[in-house]
């Protein structure tokens, strides 16, 4: 698949290239990045060029992972986005925001265009978002987003060969007014 520009009234989310490996490098020296991301820590420039001129367009080309570079007008860095097709209808996002324009609910803003246009233009039906117990703001950016919080999954996540809890959450078409590829039947609920 071709990559795709998305933009919001503040951001422009695109593809990363060799022309943003410097800006991938400066902030994936985030202390925060690298230990609730599954980045490599030490993260070398070795691995910002890795990224940034084969994994993000191989992922675009093979329909496997759709990476966005989450970049203010002005052209700064801001974050990044991905969204990793799981099969049947579904993919998990994954985000991180840079250090100095966190909390200023760009990556929420990402995170929604991403969704829409995952709902709208590949047809899917389930976003799924995971984070390690304890990452409160990439819980945070996901509750914003209008994601249900499902749950715990015990050892679900191998960060830098340890396994760690993870939260779960699920975004659905119709969280954001939109229609679906499938009929949803969601289960009656019963007391135990």
């Amino acid at each position: 698949m071709d990559p795709v520009t998305l933009s919001t009234d503040r951001l422009l989310l695109r593809t990363v290239g060799p022309r943003d490996a410097d800006a991938v490098y400066e902030a994936c020296q985030d202390p925060d990045i690298q230990r609730w991301t599954t980045i490599p820590s030490p993260y070398l420039r070795e691995h910002a060029d890795g990224f940034t001129e084969q994994m993000a367009p191989d992922g675009w080309a093979d329909g496997s992972v759709f990476t966005f570079g989450v970049f203010l007008r002005s052209g700064e860095l801001a974050g990044m986005l991905g969204l990793t097709m799981r099969g049947l209808g579904a993919a998990e996002i994954g985000f991180w925001g840079t250090r100095r324009h966190r909390s200023r609910g760009y990556i929420t803003e990402a995170t929604l265009a991403v969704c829409r246009w995952a709902f709208t233009d590949l047809g899917l039906d389930r976003v799924e978002w995971r984070a390690e117990v304890g990452n409160r703001a990439s819980r945070a950016v996901a509750e914003r987003a209008g994601f249900t919080i499902e749950g715990t999954l015990r050892a679900a996540t191998n960060n830098k060969g340890v396994r760690r809890d993870t939260w779960v959450g699920s975004l659905l078409p119709s969280d954001l007014g939109l229609p679906s590829t499938a009929p949803y039947l969601p289960a009656a609920r019963t007391q135990p």
